[in-house]
């Protein structure tokens, strides 16, 4: 292919036209659906024109399957905790069910929390999920880590304190 210059006024035009379709073939091998893979074609092209590449794209499908690439994980991790949220609804007396609109908005926030702790160590993470969200006490949670109190106690500090470093 030849080298685009992301400069150029129709730099956006011209990088569509020419990988659109390459790009949504390659994701439909690594989506469920063909609206999946047509929707995170567009988130692609969407976040290569909003990062505004300032050198010239030598290997324009190699920089549009890196964000694709780092999309489908993004897609698979929603839809696992979708899953997951779907999981404990299931579990629920029909009564306690929430409305289709909180639902949307509680796995919204979840994978809004997802990523939030992402980049932390496993323990950490899970000292935090344990603690928050399967209400263990911090004796339990060392148990069940396989590490002391005062280390549950740390790891859940962290994790605290990284969410609110990026709420920020």
């Amino acid at each position: 292919m030849s080298r685009l210059d992301s400069s150029a006024p129709d730099f956006g035009a011209v990088l569509y036209v020419q990988h659109h379709d390459w790009l949504r073939t390659w994701l439909r091998r690594n989506l469920p659906s063909s609206h999946d893979a047509e929707d995170v074609a567009h988130d692609t092209f969407v976040r290569v024109l909003r990062a505004r590449v300032d050198a010239q794209l030598r290997e324009p499908r190699a920089y549009l399957a890196t964000v694709a690439r780092r999309l489908v994980a993004n897609f698979h991790r929603r839809r696992a905790i979708e899953l997951a949220y779907l999981e404990v609804l299931a579990s629920l007396p029909e009564e306690r069910v929430p409305s289709a609109e909180v639902q949307a908005v509680m796995c919204e926030r979840l994978t809004e929390l997802d990523a939030m702790l992402d980049g932390l160590g496993r323990k950490v993470k899970q000292a935090f999920l344990l603690a928050h969200f399967d209400g263990l006490a911090y004796p339990q949670i060392a148990e069940r880590l396989g590490v002391s109190v005062r280390t549950v106690q740390n790891h859940v500090a962290t994790a605290v304190a990284h969410c609110c470093l990026l709420m920020d």
